[in-house]
């Protein structure tokens, strides 16, 4: 550390995780007891202060594989929340980002080790500070984002059925999606694989499954769902 700026005050800066599932057809986000003062035991998105030594991605990397173990996660800035009196305890300007994942692939011992849960979005309690706002902004952002860039099939395990990708989409958007014509605009994709694997648990009748294929998507030059 040099000695410039020694006239300007600090500030503390951290990161947030807005950490979103789907399971049973609903949307799910990763919360918590805020363990630390102040605001301790209130509902809290989980986050950590940024190091000195790393960028905002990085401590938003490390945040979120501490928390789920997982590598290679979808993750994207929310966006910047500094209101003056936004944390009680100190002047903390923190970056939120959003992540998505598959449930199934978060091991759930660690998950218990945290101390967090998955709650339906549609259910969440009033979050510590501004993180209902962040988590606000997330949704906005992924509502924008989902007819344009394959955001679904992070949700979603690598085999699925149809029904389960527009389930996904119903509850990104938070309406419902006319059956008929959303089958007709996935299966003129190229990159949305049909297989000879069928799907016995979920579907009586069976169903065919599913896979997202990254390399067609890569070559699409317009995807518009």
């Amino acid at each position: 550390m040099t000695g410039f700026y020694g006239e300007h005050s600090k500030v503390f800066v951290s990161v947030d995780c807005i950490v979103f599932g789907f399971d049973h057809n609903k949307l799910k986000l990763l919360i918590g007891r805020r363990q630390m003062d102040p605001g301790r035991g209130e509902w809290s998105l989980y986050g950590g202060f940024v190091r000195e030594d790393e960028s905002l991605s990085e401590a938003a990397n490390r945040v979120l594989f501490t928390l789920t173990g997982l590598e290679h996660i979808y993750m994207k800035q929310v966006g910047a929340f500094g209101a003056i009196d936004r944390d009680p305890g100190e002047r903390v300007i923190t970056v939120a980002y959003c992540a998505l994942i598959n449930v199934n692939d978060y091991d759930d011992q660690l998950r218990q080790e945290h101390g967090v849960e998955w709650v339906n979005l549609d259910e969440l309690p009033r979050l510590y500070s501004d993180h209902n706002e962040m988590v606000l902004k997330a949704v906005t952002l992924l509502r924008r984002r989902i007819g344009t860039e394959p955001l679904s099939f992070n949700l979603l395990p690598e085999l699925f059925t149809l029904t389960q990708l527009q389930h996904v989409y119903e509850a990104i958007l938070g309406e419902t999606i006319d059956k008929r014509n959303f089958r007709k605009r996935v299966k003129g994709l190229e990159f949305i694989e049909k297989t000879e694997h069928i799907d016995k648990l979920t579907s009586k009748r069976g169903a065919y499954l599913y896979r997202f294929n990254k390399k067609m998507f890569a070559q699409e030059t317009a995807f518009k769902l």
